[in-house]
């Protein structure tokens, strides 16, 4: 027979479990959405609206903004680069807030953070809308570390555009703002969780930049603005 005691402390453990599971459900609920967001390719949906070729037969074959802007259409890229930037924005800035209870955000609000960052660029980078064939996520991870901080965001662009101004090779810029990105997190925010969250986010863009470093160390990569040929 259980004592008073002993009754207790299984009730507060039976508690804290229940209470662990459901944040744990919030958090993969969040995470899930979140991908769904980023799984929307705006490079595909400005191609289609407004005549284009696919961003998947030419190129870099990648539906990216840079991609995009190998058609000669600065407008189309512009509107890819904005929406890719504006899914990583909302799914950061507001998917926490909508999914997930106060009571447990404002305890692990880096945490649902860096998920829903991480959400939203691997739905970019694997969009279960397009068959799993993404862009970079550069654009999207900008969008998200915008929402992030303010400050955070605008560092990781400026990074990114300085690199690019210099070096004319979008990529080369893709990866410094990538190593980067931890650091100027953890800089401007203080929290470990956050920033190894980012870190994750980081591995993933230069893993998926693999192709464009080998391109790079064999003088093969283009640059900025260099449209493609063959094109029709």
């Amino acid at each position: 027979m259980l004592r008073v005691r002993d009754s207790k402390i299984y009730t507060n453990n039976i508690i804290l479990g229940a209470k662990f599971v459901s944040i744990e459900i919030y958090m993969v609920g969040l995470v899930i959405a979140s991908y769904l967001v980023g799984s929307v390719s705006f490079a595909v949906v400005v191609s289609k609206a407004m005549s284009l070729p696919s961003p998947y037969s030419y190129g870099s074959e990648n539906p990216g903004a840079t991609n995009v802007l190998r058609t000669g259409n600065k407008i189309a890229a512009l509107f890819t680069l904005s929406g890719d930037m504006v899914k990583g924005f909302l799914a950061v800035e507001f998917l926490p807030l909508g999914l997930i209870p106060s009571t447990i955000l404002s305890a692990h609000t880096p945490v649902a953070i860096g998920l829903a960052l991480l959400g939203v660029l691997l739905g970019h980078v694997f969009p279960v809308f397009h068959g799993f064939k993404g862009g970079k996520g550069v654009a999207t991870a900008a969008g998200g570390l915008l929402a992030v901080n303010v400050l955070v965001g605008f560092s990781i662009l400026l990074i990114w555009l300085a690199v690019s101004l210099v070096s004319r090779y979008s990529s080369l810029a893709a990866i410094f703002a990538s190593f980067a990105a931890p650091f100027v997190v953890f800089w401007f925010t203080q929290q470990l969780e956050l920033t190894y969250l980012v870190s994750v986010v980081g591995v993933v863009l230069l893993l998926r930049h693999k192709k464009n470093i080998i391109n790079l160390l064999n003088g093969a990569e283009s640059k900025i603005g260099k449209k493609n040929t063959t094109i029709s």
